[in-house]
This record gives structure tokens, C-alpha cells and sequence, in this order.
């Protein structure tokens, strides 16, 4: 099961740099002006959001290649994923064994 689980994660971190070929932002990455022209306001949770600074802001760091920075972002991003999706199920199993 890890196998099939690496496999897929090698798989999605190869296909990251696809991102680099269009000139369309990433899904949910639009600017406050984007939502208000399709939907014809501004979320108040993404209004709010704007102070937030992001870790790896544009996916670059400075001194490195464009596309070198996307992988790393995208390894980083995945790291926190599997670091959050693991706390949570170990809390939840804590959980669970403890209420039976």
C-alpha cells in the first residue's frame, strides 16, 4: 500500500512543472478582482485572507531556477499534507480507542 502511495506522489510531484506551461492562474489562486467579476462579490473569508503571507510566496526562492522552486514547493507542500493527514489520524485512532 506505502508503494502504490509513493508511486502516486512521484507521479504528481513529475507533473508539477505543467503549471509553469499555461498562462491561467492555479485554481483557487485568483486575485480579489477575479471573484468579483465571476461571482459578483468577494467571499468575506478570501477578503479577510489577503493578510496572510504565504511560506513560499509565487513558488520561488530566491536563487533558484523557476522550476527547480516549483518542485521544491510542491514537496514542501506535499510534506505538510502527509505531516497534517498523520497527526489527524493518530489523534482520531487515539480517540476512537479511548472512547470504546
Amino acid at each position: 500500500m506505502k508503494r502504490k502511495v509513493f508511486i502516486i506522489l512521484g507521479l504528481l510531484i513529475a507533473l508539477v512543472p505543467l503549471g509553469l506551461l499555461t498562462d491561467y492562474s492555479a485554481w483557487g489562486e485568483w486575485e480579489n478582482e477575479y471573484y468579483k467579476k465571476v461571482l459578483g462579490f468577494i467571499p468575506q473569508g478570501i477578503e479577510n485572507a489577503k493578510g496572510i503571507k504565504p511560506i513560499i510566496p509565487d513558488y520561488s526562492i530566491a536563487g533558484l531556477n523557476e522550476t527547480v522552486s516549483y518542485y521544491i514547493s510542491a514537496i514542501i507542500g506535499l510534506f505538510l499534507l502527509f505531516a497534517i493527514y498523520y497527526i489527524f489520524t493518530k489523534l482520531v485512532s487515539k480517540k476512537v480507542v479511548n472512547d470504546s
